[in-house]
Order: C-alpha cells, then structure tokens, then sequence
C-alpha cells in the first residue's frame, strides 16, 4: 500500500478482519490452482495470501508497511513476503497472476501500478482486483471534511489519500496499458463494523489517519467523535455503524 497512511498491525487484524473476510470472494474469482506462482500486491497481514497457497499456488506477498510484512511472517512463515511500494516495484520473477484486494486506492499514481502488474506477469498472466470505487465512503468523506473545515480550518480535500475511479475509468487505464478486460464490476456493500458504538472511531484510526496528522493525540480523539456525531444519521443502524463501501472488482488479461 502506498500513502502516509500509520499501519497498526495487530489494530487492523482485530478491529478490521473484515477487509480479508470479503476479499475471499476476490479469490474465487482468482482461482488459483497448484503451481500457479501468484503475486498478493498490498498484501497485509498475509491472510489472503494464506488462502490462495491453499490451493497450492507459490505465493509472493507485497506491502508497503512493514510493520504488516512482520505481523505476516510471523502467522505464515512458509509464505515469502516483502515491504515494497506498489507505484514503484519490479517483480524478481514472472507470475501467472497478480492478486490485490482493498490495497489499490492507496496508491494515486495508477498507470505506475498498472505498468508494474503488466510487467511481472507471464503472456496470459491475470490480473485480479477489487478496491474502492467511485463514490467508496462517501458519506464518512463528507462528515470529515465538514467536522476540520468548520472545527479546525483544515481543507480535507488535500488530505485525502485514496483513489476511487469509476468503472470506465479504471478499464480505460487498462486498456491503454495494452490489458484485456474480461470482467468489471462496481457494486455497494455497507459493511458492519466490529464493536458497535465504537466502531467508526476504530474505522477511522485505522484507515484515515492522514487526514489528522496536523492534530494531537487528544484532538484525535475528539475529532473522531465529532465525525461520528456527523455520520450517524447516515451510516448507524440495527446498533451498528457501517462503512458506506463501494467497491471495483475487476479481471484483466496480459494478451499472450
């Protein structure tokens, strides 16, 4: 992953294991077989990376934080893992497949990210994904932007660190790297978030971070509870917050 984004490791594997559990769908779509080499671009905390081995795929896992490359060798060592950055990186060998889920809209300079995938893949290589799409949290966007411009003076808007392009606009950009599209989809899915009154709060420690790096840890705090005194209307229901997800899952072929 690619952003000023602080990554709690052992944070994100206890208040945001949602973000695997959905990608598994992402790997059915994958469909890895025995021997398959595949590489897992923004990898985590290596869980995904651990379902794919299960068919008997060769997996190479990739991120941009170490601290989740750690926490990733430590829960599966028979797999290889590596800190890298997604916008820039050059693959030690060609794959049969490459494998992102909910990693790509950290990364802003996407022809970089394209040019790197098409380059580590075989001729008939494929390329699997899902992220945010256009329109991914919109309403937890808009509630942080209005609690720093009218509590702080803070423009979020150049704070922001995430990528969410339309359908169109992703297919386009792998048109033009010279992929195939065979498969393209944007989708809702309100996800829950774990621990019910706190959940925003958590949710927002530990995916945007960034937009509070002029803050102390206390305004930290209370910026988030003001956020989610914005959002609740919108996204608290049942006795739970969830996260208005809109999400890009795509297939493209390196032509052989």
């Amino acid at each position: 992953m690619s952003s000023n984004q602080v990554w709690q490791s052992d944070h994100y594997d206890s208040k945001l294991g949602f973000v695997s559990e959905f990608g598994k769908d992402v790997v059915r779509l994958l469909n890895p077989i025995k021997d398959e080499r595949i590489f897992d671009l923004g990898c985590g905390t290596g869980d995904l990376a651990h379902e794919i081995s299960q068919a008997g795929a060769r997996v190479t896992g990739m991120d941009l934080s170490a601290p989740m490359i750690e926490q990733a060798q430590r829960k599966y060592p028979h797999i290889q893992f590596m800190v890298g950055d997604g916008e820039r990186f050059t693959a030690d060998a060609k794959y049969d497949a490459v494998f992102s889920n909910a990693a790509l809209h950290w990364m802003k300079n996407p022809q970089s990210v394209l040019a790197g995938v098409w380059n580590s893949l075989k001729p008939g290589g494929r390329f699997v994904a899902e992220f945010g799409g256009k329109g991914n949290v919109d309403a937890i966007v808009q509630a942080i932007g209005e609690v720093l411009r009218e509590d702080y003076g803070i423009d979020a808007g150049k704070l922001n660190p995430w990528y969410f392009p339309s359908i169109a606009e992703y297919s386009m950009l792998l048109e033009q790297q010279g992929f195939r599209v065979t498969y393209a989809i944007h989708f809702d899915r309100p996800t829950r978030i774990k621990d019910n009154e706190q959940g925003l709060n958590h949710w927002l420690r530990g995916f945007a971070d960034s937009f509070f790096t002029a803050l102390g840890e206390a305004e930290r705090d209370a910026v988030c509870s003001k956020i989610a005194v914005k959002a609740r209307n919108d996204l608290f229901h049942d006795g739970s917050w969830y996260a208005d997800y809109k999400r890009l899952r795509v297939m493209a072929v390196k032509p052989g």
